[in-house]
């Protein structure tokens, strides 16, 4: 099961998390790289995520949505949910580590510099129940969507691919017309044609002109 919120964001961004660590084991394994992480630093919490739009990085997260996902974190964690001033950490899916040795839910990092923070100084009772009061249960087929997710982008890929192979060709029918052009301008230049005077000197009369032509 993955439970659904409605964030504060302006851009359409939606707030998902694990009902448990087996679902946020299939969150790590299925995410996609437009899913930002975020969980209590150092203790045991839920595994929330913000699905960003296709092109948008972490520095497009907003603040306010930033401040829903840390405040989600905090009260999903049995210790974080008790103290004040707590850390909550949050990077790029891709950055998530996952190793055969690990737990069940346990994760890592591929990176420490891709790892950011956000401190909650305490818990804000608005802004959980306002979420709380958005939150919508599900039980969505994570492989299949991220099957589907793969299969697009390498639609996409071939499409851009196709559409490059095309200006690529026009591009070339372009130049090879440019060198045609060229080549017949400079069959064209003065120093390459010979005059009228030329041509006379070279005969003693008209009728050896004429002779030559015929």
């Amino acid at each position: 099961m993955v439970f659904y919120f409605t964030a504060r964001s302006t851009k359409g961004h939606n707030i998902f998390m694990g009902r448990d660590k087996v679902e946020n084991e299939d969150l790590i394994k299925y995410g996609l790289p437009e899913d930002i992480w975020f969980h209590v630093d150092k203790l045991s919490s839920a595994h929330v995520y913000i699905r960003m739009n296709k092109g948008e990085t972490i520095d497009d997260c907003e603040p306010e949505t930033l401040e829903d996902c840390a405040q989600l974190c905090k009260a999903n964690s049995i210790q974080g949910n008790k103290q004040n001033n707590l850390d909550i950490v949050y990077t790029p899916w891709a950055n998530l580590k996952k190793t055969a040795s690990m737990e069940v839910g346990q994760v890592g990092f591929h990176s420490e510099k891709e790892v950011r923070k956000i401190r909650v100084p305490s818990r804000a009772n608005d802004i959980c129940n306002r979420l709380n009061k958005t939150k919508v249960e599900d039980y969505p087929d994570l492989q299949a969507g991220r099957e589907m997710y793969d299969t697009e982008c390498k639609k996409e890929r071939q499409a851009i691919a196709r559409e490059t192979k095309k200006q690529d060709l026009a591009d070339a029918i372009e130049r090879k017309k440019n060198e045609e052009l060229r080549s017949y301008s400079s069959l064209m230049e003065t120093e390459h044609m010979e005059s009228n005077k030329d041509i006379a000197s070279r005969y003693s009369s008209v009728q050896d002109l004429e002779d030559d032509f015929m």
